[in-house]
């Protein structure tokens, strides 16, 4: 476990200027995005122990935010 952050510009690297296109032109994009960055900020926090959590949380936290980037993932390649 690194504790590390997983940022979208750090995830989408070559993407940086589609990210900021969507999230000021589709509203449900950026939905999507504050919602992860929601989620990736309480992972972040409860791995350094800020504000620990259970495994079961933790767990739990992990799949929405990879179903968060999933969608993600899913409107760059629309919007190409």
């Amino acid at each position: 476990m690194t504790h590390t952050p997983h940022e979208l510009t750090e995830e989408f690297p070559d993407q940086h200027a589609t990210l900021q296109r969507l999230k000021e032109t589709d509203a449900h994009f950026a939905r999507l995005a504050d919602a992860y960055h929601v989620v990736n900020r309480a992972i972040h926090r409860a791995e350094t122990d800020i504000n620990p959590t259970d495994d079961l949380h933790m767990a739990d936290m992990r799949k929405e935010r990879m179903q968060l980037k999933d969608q993600i993932a899913t409107a760059l390649r629309g919007s190409s």
